[in-house]
């Protein structure tokens, strides 16, 4: 994916699903739409009279805790703009100078609010947590590169924001195709830019495993790696092999602890799902005792669909499991970890005389209660290192996990069940939110249903199936970028 093409995507996303993010208000008027071109509109922007100016012998300052978020946009501006701005350390803001500073909690918004006030005298960008003074930097990079010139004149304005929801999310899939670590931190940076906070990092599917896990490392060295689909991939011999050539690739540990602290210095969690107990074919292929099957496949498949292969429900897959989580947990420090949990087909589990076995024993009337009890048996695992379990929407299928959040893929009927049992979610709706869909009529590859940006600005973050008290259970929202 070419990152001019990420850039339109995350712009969709920005101009879309955090405008759903973005608190309701009145629409604004034109002028200020054109004096503050900034990407999701902010909450209240208030037209002042006159400018700042803005050119190279500007200062930016910083008090003793805003350091980090001045010279982040200061290192952008130098970066995007003709300027050559610099950062120094002071206590209060001066005439002439932009200013960041950090408030006391009861003098600023929310955690994640900030306040831009431009005069034609000074800039000053306030908060009362680091992630707000950052997106303030990002809403003044904005305004400063909407336009172009040695100098810029910034319209004087009072912008007063705060996000609607507390997960802003962008699923990336890595199972399908590998993308580099440089790429992957591309992609944090454009998130930032338009104040995205969450990445859903989908590492482990059907077509490969990408996370090294060094207890296993068959799954790494056999399931981060397939024969192509079609007869061209499989007639492409390696002559040092003489086998067809693999595609592939995974993230070592190293690369993921650089990641994740790249994506923390920009305020971005980044979200593992290691699938579970469907999308299971690369982890079976690497080790085979994991299968429900008594004939496990023996590599991983190249083309697309939803496979029967399911992991086993033995105590052995539960060790196995809780050793990848062990080593998943040490390396991302997010407070939730996605297992996946969508389009797990029942039929192994049902031809299995040992899993049937299973549900006998503990009482289990169909493999929809037993996939419950799985996930239920994982969730305990996280729970007692102190993480949450987040799932795709099936989650609610038998009973759902008691401390589980659930990310409602098939629409918005997955938030609303999960909402009104007193449980969390996370609007990831079909077809809207999956930016795999085509944007417009055009012959080019892609899914061949059109979402426009229209329907993505359109959609509507509040079912109005939901009681208020049930829409506080809505944290957020995520686009989904399928690499298929």
């Amino acid at each position: 994916m070419q990152l001019s093409v990420l850039r339109r995507l995350l712009i969709c996303a920005a101009v879309g699903v955090l405008a759903a993010c973005a608190r309701e208000t009145p629409p604004v008027a034109v002028d200020v739409e054109r004096a503050a071109p900034v990407i999701p509109r902010p909450n209240a922007v208030v037209i002042e009279s006159g400018s700042f100016l803005v050119t190279s012998s500007t200062r930016v300052t910083f008090d003793a805790r805003s350091e980090q978020a001045a010279r982040y946009f200061t290192d952008l501006a130098n970066r995007t703009t003709p300027f050559a701005l610099t950062a120094k350390s002071a206590p209060a803001p001066r005439d002439g100078f932009i200013h960041f500073e950090l408030l006391a909690a009861e003098r600023a918004v929310n955690e994640e609010g900030y306040s831009l006030r431009i005069t034609p005298q000074r800039v000053t960008i306030s908060a009362r947590d680091e992630r707000g003074l950052f997106y303030g930097a990002m809403t003044l990079w904005q305004l400063l590169s909407a336009t172009s010139g040695n100098e810029i004149a910034l319209t004087a304005m009072t912008i007063e924001d705060a996000p609607r929801f507390r997960w802003r999310g962008l699923m990336l899939d890595s199972a399908r195709h590998y993308q580099s670590p440089a790429f992957i931190k591309k992609l944090l940076d454009v998130m930032a830019w338009h104040k995205l906070n969450v990445l859903h990092w989908h590492l482990t599917d059907d077509q490969a495993w990408r996370l090294e896990i060094k207890k296993y490392p068959k799954l790494t060295s056999v399931g981060a790696w397939r024969v192509p689909a079609g007869p061209a991939a499989a007639a492409d011999i390696d002559p040092v092999t003489g086998k067809p050539r693999l595609y592939g690739g995974f993230y070592s540990q190293a690369e993921v602890r650089e990641l994740v602290a790249y994506a923390a210095a920009r305020h971005i969690t980044i979200v593992p799902e290691i699938e579970m107990p469907g999308h299971a074919s690369a982890a079976i292929a690497a080790y085979p005792q994991l299968a429900a099957s008594e004939k496990p496949l023996r590599s991983v498949p190249a083309d697309w669909g939803v496979y029967p292969h399911l992991f086993d429900v033995d105590d052995a897959t539960f060790a196995f499991f809780e050793d990848v989580l062990s080593e998943v947990i040490e390396l991302f420090p997010s407070k939730y970890i996605h297992v996946g949990g969508d389009e797990a087909v029942k039929d192994q589990w049902r031809d299995a005389s040992t899993v049937q076995a299973k549900m006998r024993e503990l009482g289990l009337e169909d493999e929809h209660a037993l996939q419950s009890w799985f996930i239920h048996r994982i969730e305990e695992m996280l729970n007692a290192r102190g993480r949450q379990l987040i799932g795709w929407d099936e989650i609610l299928e038998g009973g759902l996990a008691p401390n589980a959040t659930v990310m409602s893929w098939r629409g918005v009927e997955g938030a609303i069940a999960a909402a009104q049992a007193g449980h969390d979610a996370v609007l990831a709706a079909g077809p809207t939110l999956y930016f795999d869909n085509r944007p417009l009529e055009a012959p080019r590859p892609g899914r061949g249903r059109i979402v426009s940006i229209k329907d993505v600005y359109a959609f509507d973050p509040a079912p109005a199936a939901l009681t208020d008290a049930q829409r506080a259970h809505i944290i957020g929202v995520q686009a989904n970028v399928w690499t298929e």
